[in-house]
């Protein structure tokens, strides 16, 4: 952990840690919030979808955001991207300040979003088009990409002819395509049966460590927060707020056997105990 991180207890056995950074967000690589909230306002009043919120992402990072649902995860993930305003407080993305959609982060939700008429590589390629990007320079990083997650020959499909789970690794292959610094996720396996997902929590991780890319992930699974992270943020119940930070200190690369280890069993358990106490399962 960087030595100008803070960090203090996030439990009552002291075994993880929360983390607060202390570095000026100005420079800092990776994203930094600081006294983030928001209120949507309606005919009926104010309605605080998050609580001032403080923390550091840091870059090449895989961090998961895990909470009930309603929490404010997504609108987090809004106001990272630039998508929506802040209602108080700053946000930082490799050191730039977000005050507008910005080209530093990809985005991949939770339905692949595939567009049905173009094919799988045409719809890679949707970002360089929309950016304005030299369709010559980045063709063969397209290519590429698909060929990490092993989608190799099927660049012509449509995508209706791939699983799911296929669709969703061509979805990822979008998000990368302009080489953001940052992969924002919104619970990007949710629709996906189970087995699916389990292959895609790897094949992720196994992105993530090869393209060195910073990873925010919002889940309500708790196990899949554990497996993929090195710290997992906890939030209450809306007005959403930060319950606690935990580290992940289980060993990278990981395999599905990592489920098994009495580590990943007890952290798991401590994070749903957070939402026991307010009877709310994920």
């Amino acid at each position: 952990m960087n030595a100008a991180t803070k960090t203090s207890a996030a439990n009552q056995s002291g075994t993880h840690r929360r983390v607060v950074s202390d570095r000026a967000a100005s420079g800092t690589p990776g994203i930094q919030l600081s006294g983030v909230s928001k209120t949507y306002r309606s005919r009926d009043g104010d309605v605080p979808s998050l609580r001032p919120l403080d923390f550091h992402i840091n870059a090449g990072e895989f961090f998961v955001v895990v909470g009930p649902s309603g929490c404010g995860k997504s609108t987090l993930l809004k106001m990272i991207s630039g998508l929506l305003p802040p209602s108080t407080g700053e946000i930082f993305v490799e050191g730039e300040k977000v005050d507008k959609p910005h080209g530093n982060v990809g985005i991949v939700f939770q339905n692949s979003l595939l567009l049905p008429w173009r094919n799988v590589l045409n719809n890679v390629m949707l970002p360089i088009e929309m950016k304005r990007l030299s369709r010559e320079e980045y063709l063969p990083r397209a290519k590429a990409l698909l060929k990490l997650v092993g989608l190799e020959g099927f660049e012509r499909k449509l995508p209706w002819q791939l699983s799911g789970g296929m669709q969703q690794r061509a979805s990822i292959c979008r998000a990368l395509v302009h080489d953001p610094k940052i992969i924002l996720m919104d619970e990007p396996f949710g629709a996906l049966d189970a087995m699916t997902r389990e292959r895609m929590n790897v094949e992720l991780m196994r992105i993530q460590r090869e393209t060195g890319k910073t990873v925010l992930l919002i889940t309500h699974s708790i196990p899949e927060a554990v497996f993929l992270a090195d710290r997992v943020l906890v939030m209450t119940e809306r007005p959403g707020s930060i319950a606690a930070i935990y580290d992940v200190p289980l060993p990278r690369p990981r395999s599905l056997d990592a489920m098994a280890d009495p580590v990943f069993t007890e952290l798991v358990q401590r994070i749903r105990k957070h939402f026991f106490t307010q009877s709310t399962l994920d």
